[in-house]
């Protein structure tokens, strides 16, 4: 019904009011009559009160429990909106509309700047470093202990003065924590303020002596140390239990005792988290922690024969302990069910912590008062009796550290001797058959799985009483999110289609599918290959005799002897002959130079860059202008001044162009004319022209922010507009203001230069005449439904009619290359030998450079080239002979999904600028044509006049990262050319907090500013400072290093099951992290040979480029004196480290098929690549989810649930035991409502026999 406004007053508007409210009443009253079967109007009435007083769904929900309707939430959110939309809520209760009203309705994007606090976070980190380098110089005078000790004085009375200043800093901002303190602990979250973190790293990082000499000996005794480090800190907090550790200190071994002495976090952070919550009866622990022989408030979850499970409500995270039969009273009690019920509060006290198991006594506590009937002092026979392997693991309170990265260390995890398998769940059966053993002496107690020491011998279970662990989102916003967050804003992908009903939309969508169906035909004909093969092949051959083809049979499916790189026809008849490099020329590098069309402007471009501070540069690809420039400047005296840095959109294009420009320039590659790339500098201290990565400089500006280095910046190929290069825009506008000395040139090769101009300042436009001749458009009359084969017929109509001239083709990836490429060469095979030649060579990022060269070389007299490329061959190469291009009008582009956390590449249109780009390439040689496959409505009305920039596709966590370590708070009113979406920002810092790198109020804490250091996506600069806290950094680097550089493993389509063989060889239980740990440890004990590589289908080069990365890596660990341990067999701490860096990626195992991820609950599977997609484990953690014939998960390992929660608290909780689970609830089956019988009596168990 459509309502019209109501009037300010009159009985008229109350009477429309008032028949709303009527109809609203109805409408809910018939939702509850669908779905819960009851039609009541007053009830409809009641629950529309109180929806109409409840600003969010949570607080609905909350509102109708506590009246005693538990209803799905889907229901609640459904009724939530009815009422809403007729009733809105009242905006005073609101507290995000005063904000919004304030200010900005984002206020975490609006901070102001802080540029001096993020300079003192990156002095501190590398005072830090220098201190611990201090301790390591000043080692050699004493013994190793004593002389550890010394140092760690030593840098204490060095750091006093900075101590106090960061203790009167403290005190200002405790104030403000004060403030919060409440309403964390209400939230349970508890995490240390930013101050206590940064003082807590800053002591750990103090305590850590480096010293070559003694590297073992710092292995063995690490634990000793950091013990004694935080002993030594003065008791600021005024803990009791310390104080009683130190009473016993001399009477336990050192060892043991130095590791219970240990700190879970740093005093004042204790007091921060316990505060207020402290009483007489339970002792509230300060850590969050249960504690030994501490009584705590409970709450009965379980019940069975022989004993109970109580949730601890004192301790963070709810842990759950077993209260045995024997512990319940001082008589003895048949069955535990006589005292205690479901959901009884009790008072309860921790009798033994053994890893993560609570035992639990009820007798000891005086369950009126909560009194501690028994109090009993931790001695040394104590320790003992809940210790028994000695150093093996202090008690959990102590037992436990916060580490640098933010994660809490338990022993467990540090002296591990193995890696254990996880144990198999028992059957009944198995159960009864183990216990009839040992009834008969058989097997001795302690061999069976479930022995419990701390028990009465075994640890009784009813069937079905070990519950699986429930994880849910932990939905508590941070401060700075104020009702932002992912769960209350939406979130939608980015808008990539202009027309998404448009005949190219659909084009896309069609060849997508066409993708994947040739994909599952593909798989279907190896499925079938592999079973055509004879399964024992180990077995001798029963044919004493056999045909020598037999035998060659056997060898072949081995895999013996055989070149793993065998090509397909198509690529043989390509590249079988002699490979040459490029195009060679008579003319020397000199005069190759003149005849660029940029030589004859030389004089004026070197005056324009004089005039003017800034100057865009407009130039077509081939005109000289990314070689050139920079050497004009150079003659012109410019590098007097400081270096000239060239930035470049691509890694290959960096290096490529630094190698032309030093060879032109007369030197060797890295003496004047060099390049950076992540993970490899190649420069010297006399290097005056510098070409790099867009991103390379942005980290150059994080360390050094006014570029003192550099006397001129050109950001070259601008057009292509990558994030980095968006944000360096931002950065260099303010730097120009600040430096006007500096001269700044930003060059492109479309027409788009006027938006560049007026960004900056409206500044002048050079430009570079190219060398184009006129080319002939052609659109296509009706829409092309599969544009790639039109593609193929184009190409074939062409070679048939048209004059000489080379082909140019724009197709989206690798795979539709390789499959056009193929395709191409059975239809010219089909057409006979009196068609002329065809050479048929691809073009993709992939293809080793030598094969990308060979589509330079001019074609041989009489045969024709067809050159099959992605938009790489669109601005970024320059090839000569091109009279043909046929554009399909599609190109596949990075866009990141904020709702799900995962990129994807999309097949999409193209923008007007590409397609004029492309249009471009046929007129460098001579008059040419282009064959667009699509029609001329399809270009004016389907296609964007620009390419969406990437900043506001893709993933922006890195970027903010950066942005926050360089002092940038306001997000919002920095200068982009072209501001992301707020919600892709919010998203971005929601994932830095959970991370740890972000702090409640939004600001940088000390790990985030460590995380920026690395090159690196956030969360495997986590999971690397994570590994640093749990020992396995040598590890984790491998680990790294490899992930970075891609595809490790080789498959060519005619060895695929040689190729598979030889790669499950290297498969891991654990899951593919380690897999690729594994070959990259086999690899280095093979010395890192390169015939090794050629045998396991290995590709050499990935690995050798991993071996670069990792070094690099080392060489940052190594500034910030970061141990680089190895875990040994301890693969159990390995898998930690992924999880404390990927825990938003995992998935749990589906009942129906596949997994499911936890945070958007979508269906997943494992790659069948993977070295668990046999095994399928219940939970697994993913480094990439990647969409081809399913939504695949890439290297998987499997993790622990309990770690998730343990590891991002801030992300993930334990379920409450007492209710149900979402996941739980959504599996749940309600029947039909049914009128004649009461709610339950359809279940079995209210049935009689």
């Amino acid at each position: 019904m459509a309502l019209a406004p109501a009037g300010p007053g009159g009985g008229g508007g109350d009477g429309l009011r008032k028949l709303e409210y009527l109809s609203l009443v109805s409408k809910v009253c018939s939702e509850l009559e669908t779905h819960i079967g009851v039609g009541d109007k007053v009830l409809a009435e009641f629950i529309t009160e109180l929806g109409r007083d409840a600003p969010s769904v949570a607080d609905f929900d909350a509102k109708l429990k506590a009246n005693g309707a538990d209803l799905p939430d889907y229901f609640v959110r459904t009724l939530l909106t009815i009422i809403h939309a007729i009733l809105p809520p009242p905006p005073s209760r609101n507290p995000g509309s005063s904000a919004a009203q304030s200010g900005s309705k984002f206020s975490a994007l609006s901070r102001p700047d802080d540029p001096d606090r993020a300079r003192d976070l990156r002095l501190e980190l590398e005072r830090d470093a220098s201190a611990a380098a201090g301790a390591a110089a000043d080692a050699p005078a004493h013994s190793s202990r004593d002389r550890r000790g010394d140092d760690r004085r030593q840098d204490r009375d060095h750091d006093r003065p900075r101590d106090d200043d960061r203790r009167r800093d403290r005190d200002r901002d405790r104030d403000r924590d004060d403030r919060r303190r409440d309403r964390d602990q209400g939230r349970g979250r508890g995490d240390p303020s930013r101050d206590q973190g940064r003082d807590h790293d800053r002591d750990r990082d103090r305590g850590r002596a480096r010293d070559d000499d003694q590297g073992r000996d710092r292995d063995n005794n690490r634990d000793r140390h950091r013990g004694r480090d935080r002993d030594s800190e003065g008791d600021r907090g005024g803990n009791w239990r310390r104080d009683q550790d130190r009473h016993h200190e001399k009477e336990r071994d050192t060892d043991r005792d130095d590791r219970r002495s240990r700190k879970y976090v740093d005093d004042d952070g204790e007091q921060e988290r316990g505060g207020g919550r402290k009483t007489e009866n339970t002792g509230a622990n300060i850590s969050g922690e249960p504690e030994l022989y501490q009584v705590y408030r409970g709450r009965v979850t379980r019940v069975m024969d022989t004993g109970c499970f109580v949730r601890l409500e004192d301790v963070r995270g709810g842990r759950e302990g077993l209260v045995h039969i024997s512990q319940m009273a001082s008589r003895r009690v048949a069955n535990a069910k006589e005292l205690v019920k479901r959901d009884q509060e009790v008072f309860v006290k921790v009798v033994s912590v053994k890893g993560e198991k609570l035992s639990l006594s009820l007798r000891d506590v005086d369950q009126d008062t909560g009194k501690d009937l028994l109090p009993m002092q931790r001695g040394a026979e104590d320790a003992q009796r809940n210790n028994p392997s000695g150093a093996s693991g202090g008690a959990v309170g102590s037992g436990r550290r916060l580490g640098l990265s933010g994660i809490v260390i338990t022993e467990e995890d540090e002296v591990a001797p193995i890696s254990r398998r996880p144990l198999k769940r028992m059957s009944s059966p198995e159960r009864w058959e183990a216990k009839q053993l040992i009834a008969s002496g058989v097997l001795d107690v302690r061999d069976y799985p479930q022995f419990d020491e701390d028990g009465d011998g075994m640890l009784y279970q009813e069937e079905g009483a070990e519950e699986e662990l429930e994880i849910e989102l932990n939905e508590d916003e941070p401060e700075f999110l104020q009702g932002q967050s992912r769960f209350s804003i939406d979130m939608s992908p980015v808008k990539i289609f202009k027309n998404p009903e448009g005949s190219l939309s659909r084009a896309a969508a069609l060849q997508t599918a066409l993708i994947k169906e040739r994909r599952e035909v593909r798989e279907q004909e190896q499925r079938a290959m592999l079973d055509s093969i004879p399964k024992d092949l180990n077995r001798p051959w029963e044919d004493p005799m056999p045909d020598t083809g037999e035998r060659h049979l056997a060898q072949e499916l081995r895999g013996v002897g055989l070149s793993a790189y065998d090509m397909p026809e198509w690529k043989k008849e390509a590249y079988g002959k002699a490979l040459t490099f490029g195009q060679r020329s008579k003319l020397s590098i000199q005069e190759q130079r003149q005849t660029l069309p940029i030589y004859k402007l030389k004089k004026e471009l070197i005056q324009a860059v004089h005039d003017n501070q800034v100057l865009v540069v407009i130039g077509e690809t081939g005109s000289g202008k990314t070689t050139q420039v920079t050497q004009y400047l150079a003659e012109a005296g410019y590098t007097t001044r400081g270096k000239i840095g060239c930035t470049q959109p691509r890694r290959v294009a960096a290096m490529s162009v630094a190698k032309r420009v030093a060879e032109e320039f007369g030197c060797r590659l890295g003496e004047e004319v060099g390049y950076a790339i992540r993970f490899e500098d190649c420069t010297g201290p006399e290097t005056v022209i510098k070409y790099m990565t867009d991103g390379m400089l942005l980290r150059e500006i994080l360390v050094d922010e006014n570029l003192s280095q550099y006397s001129v910046v050109m950001l070259d190929e601008a057009h292509e507009r990558t994030i980095h290069t968006d944000v360096l825009f931002g950065l260099l506008k303010q730097l120009v203001k600040r430096r006007p000395d500096m001269r700044l040139i930003v060059t492109s090769a479309t027409l788009d230069a006027e938006k560049f101009s007026g960004y900056f300042f409206n500044c002048n436009i050079f430009t570079i005449p190219g060398r184009t001749y006129p080319v002939e458009i052609l659109y296509t009359k009706q829409p092309e439904s599969d544009y790639l084969d039109a593609a193929l017929i184009t190409v074939l109509q062409i070679h048939l009619t048209e004059p000489e001239g080379d082909i140019l083709v724009f197709l989206t990836g690798q795979e539709e290359i390789d499959h056009a490429c193929q395709c191409l060469y059975e239809r010219m095979k089909g057409l006979g030998k009196d068609v002329p030649e065809l050479i048929i060579l691809p073009v993709y990022s992939a293809l080793p450079s030598e094969m990308q060269s060979k589509i330079f070389e001019p074609a041989p007299l009489g045969k024709r080239k067809v050159v099959v490329a992605t938009n790489i061959a669109e601005a970024s190469l320059t090839i000569d002979g091109i009279y043909y291009v046929v554009d399909p009008g599609f190109a596949k582009i990075n866009v990141y999904n904020s709702k799900q956390g995962l990129d994807s590449l999309v097949i999409t249109p193209i923008s007007q600028a590409s397609a004029k780009q492309r249009a471009g390439r046929a007129g460098r040689t001579g008059p040419g044509k282009c064959y667009r496959l699509y029609t001329e409505s399809a270009y004016r009305n389907e296609m964007s006049p620009t390419t969406i920039p990437e900043i506001q596709r893709i993933n922006l966590g890195s970027t903010v990262l950066n942005m926050k370590a360089m002092g940038i708070n306001d997000l919002l009113s920095f200068d982009f050319m072209d501001p992301p979406a707020p919600q892709a920002l919010i998203s971005a810092m929601e994932q830095l907090y959970s991370l740890g790198a972000l702090d409640e109020e939004g600001l940088l804490t000390k790990l985030g500013r460590k995380m920026a250091e690395f090159p690196l996506d956030p969360p495997l600069s986590k999971m690397l400072l994570a590994s640093v806290d749990l020992g396995c950094s040598d590890e984790i680097l491998t680990i790294i290093a490899m992930i970075q550089t891609g595809n490790i493993f080789y498959r060519p389509r005619e060895k695929q099951a040689q190729a598979d063989q030889k790669r499950a060889k290297f498969f891991q239980p654990e899951g593919d992290h380690l897999t690729l740990l594994a070959v990259y440890e086999a690899w280095k004990a093979k010395n890192f040979s390169g015939p090794w590589c050629f045998e396991n289908f290995v590709q050499s080069r990935s690995l050798r480029r991993a071996q670069d990365v990792r070094k690099q890596l080392l060489t940052i660990m190594d500034r910030y004196k970061l141990d680089v341990v190895a875990a040994g067999k301890n693969f159990t701490k390995i898998r930690k480290a992924i999880t404390a860096g990927f825990f938003f990626h995992a998935a749990r195992k589906d009942p129906q098929e596949g997994y499911r991820t936890l945070v958007e609950n979508q269906p997943v599977y494992i790659h069948p690549s993977s070295a668990l997609f046999q095994r399928q484990p219940d939970w697994v953690i993913y480094h990439e989810l990647v969409m081809t014939t399913k939504e695949y998960m890439r290297e998987v390992t499997v993790v622990d649930p309990k770690w998730l929660v343990e590891l991002a608290p801030r992300f993930y909780k334990s379920s409450d035991p007492t209710k149900m689970s979402k996941r739980k609830r959504q599996e749940r089956i309600e029947p039909l409502y049914d009128r004649y019988h009461e709610p339950n009596s359809w279940r079995l168990s209210k049935r009689r026999a």
